[in-house]
Parts: C-alpha cells; structure tokens; sequence
C-alpha cells in the first residue's frame, strides 16, 4: 500500500507528460498536417432539434436521442403487411445503405443538438427575401418531370443538401473527406458525390463570372488554423436539399471557414455564412472531424442506373401542373419534409 502511495505522483506526472506531448503535425514546408480521411457523420442535424431549446444537454439525455434514433432507425425496416400505397411517399432506402451515424455531435467534449450555435435558437435567420426564396425554391423542386428539374443531388452533379458545401454538412450517408495538401494548395475529395474542392492559399479570386459549383475558395493560414473564404457560388447550388437539412446559400453569399487539428483523432471545424440579403445576421456552426476507417472510393452515380426513367415516368403519371400538383404536394409532402425516421422532426419532443 505504501509503494502504491508513492508511486500515484510518479504516475500522474507521467499521465501529465503524455497528455502534453501531442503537437500539432506538421507538412514538409511547414503548415499544419490536416491530411487523411475524415468523418462528420453525426445525428445532430444543421439546425436546432424541435422541442429543444438548449445546445448543450446532459449526458442522460444524449443518451434518451442516441437510443430514440436507433429504434427509428431500425423502424424503417418494418414495412406494413400487403401492398404499399399507390401515390404514396414509401420511403427509398432501408437501413442496410444509410450510414447517417450513431452519436450525437459533440464540439471539444460538448454534447451538441444543432450545427448552428449563432443565433442561440439553432435556426438560420432567414431576412423575407431569404425566406420567400428557400420556399419558393423549395417549392419549386418538386416539380421534377424533366431531367433538369432534378435535384442537383439526384443529377449527380454535387452532392445531396451542402455535404461538399461549403459550410460542409452532414447528411444520411457518405459523410467522408479526403484532404490532400501541396505546398500552396489544399484539396478536399468530397465523397458524395465526388466531388474536388481545391483551396488556393493566398490566391487571387478567380474572374467574378467564373462560378464552380462549390464557389471560388481562397485560404490563408492564421497560426495553426486553416482559414477559408468562399464566394462566388454558381446560381444552381443556390439550394441545397436532403433529408437532413434544407438550406438556401445565396449566389454571392460569403462563407468562411475555420479548419483546426485539435488532436490526433480530431479536427475543429467552425464557419460563419453572410449575406445580408438572405440573413438577418451572420450565422455559424461547428463541427467534428474524426478519423475514418478505411479508403474513400469512387462515388459511381449513374453508371447502369435506370432510375431516372421512372422518376420521369411517375412525375408525368401523376401530372405536375396546376391545381393537382398543388394539391398533390400539400397531401403528400416530400420526404426530405415528411420522414418520420429520418427528416430533423424526428426528435420532436411535442408530438
């Protein structure tokens, strides 16, 4: 007992010296090492969780939501007896292909139940012109009986809602990144849907009508942290839906962004959106990048998919115009709107 008791400060001088031996890693030129594969999967969505006001909640009730999301998860794979209903939304994925995440967010040890942590509801402070354009937008995608009127997602040309962003966001399955760096340069392999943002550091703004789908980024380096500003977003990311969040970004909204190697096993990650035809207020959010398991492969899209001739074919059967469309899209809202199990009022806690 009495060498266990002489031993115990040995031991915690040693426990101190490990804990600060980590130090940031660095690249061959000297900038902070952020490469590797990279995860945000997590079930706390963009905006605040209806029926929860705080952003940090106790370790209970992480664990009430975490326990909450897995039975509904696993609920999407009891599919009622008989036929399903004809004109119905009747769900797209069983549980086998979604990879959403199992935990809630936390940002530096806090449990979190938004993104967003400015404003202090968790809600994007739309100004009218942003609200009139989310909706009328919003409105607008569901009126998809030709191949242009797909969502971007569904074309393949990005990814569903802003998972390549920026900000980059979450959502239901392929939540990996790739970060490559040269000397001048930072590349993110966006696995959903493979798409490449290509950082410029200390770079001029390309020509204002250049406008890439992830928008024009140009980053310089404050100390250990990698920071970013994005503009110049092409007109069509302009909404940016999934089941997970919706979010409108406006064409010549500023998004900056803050990417900082906290640990071996994680990245901070913070950014702020600005634009003040489309937000009452800058508004920012946080995120955790964690290390992920394995290689990121090719996001094959629509190679051998014949899907789209169906979609096509149950628009047009329907009938998309008019009196019945609207009708139709009130009765049997989208699913990006209406998923019990996965769309962001699944942790309502006043139904």
């Amino acid at each position: 007992m009495k060498a266990l008791i002489l031993a115990l400060p040995f031991m915690l001088f040693a426990s101190l010296a490990t804990a600060q031996t980590w130090e940031t890693p660095r690249m061959p030129w000297g900038d902070p090492d952020l490469q590797g594969a990279w995860t945000s999967a997590t079930i706390t969505s963009l905006q605040r969780m209806d029926g929860i006001r705080e952003l940090v909640i106790s370790e209970e009730e992480v664990r009430e939501l975490e326990q909450l999301d897995a039975e509904l998860l696993a609920e999407i794979d009891n599919l009622p007896a008989g036929n399903l209903p004809v004109g119905k939304v009747v769900g797209g994925y069983n549980s086998v292909w979604l990879d959403p995440g199992t935990r809630l967010l936390r940002v530096k040890g806090e449990p979190r139940t938004s993104i967003i942590v400015d404003p202090k509801n968790g809600k994007v402070p739309y100004t009218i012109t942003g609200w009139f354009k989310y909706w009328w937008t919003l409105i607008k995608t569901q009126k998809r009986n030709n191949p242009e009127e797909q969502l971007n997602g569904d074309r393949c040309v990005v990814g569903f809602g802003s998972t390549g962003g920026p900000p980059m966001l979450p959502v239901l399955y392929n939540n990996n990144y790739k970060f490559v760096q040269s000397p001048g340069q930072v590349m993110i392999l966006v696995e959903m849907n493979h798409a490449v943002r290509t950082i410029r550091i200390d770079s001029a703004p390309l020509p204002e009508q250049i406008r890439p789908w992830l928008g024009d980024s140009i980053g310089h380096w404050e100390g250990d942290t990698l920071v970013v500003e994005t503009t110049q977003f092409h007109p069509q990311q302009s909404f940016r839906g999934a089941i997970k969040h919706q979010l409108y970004v406006g064409k010549n909204s500023k998004v900056t962004e803050r990417f900082t190697r906290i640990g071996e096993q994680e990245i901070h990650y913070a950014f702020a959106v600005d634009d003040d035809k489309i937000y009452r207020q800058p508004w920012r959010g946080e995120l955790t990048f964690r290390p992920s398991n394995g290689q990121i492969y090719e996001y094959a899209c629509h190679e051998g998919n014949y899907g789209l001739t169906n979609i096509l074919a149950g628009e047009r059967e329907q009938g998309v115009n008019g009196i019945r469309w609207i009708y139709g899209l009130i009765t049997n809202p989208a699913e990006e709107i209406s998923h019990e199990q996965l769309s962001p009022s699944r942790f309502d806690r006043k139904k």
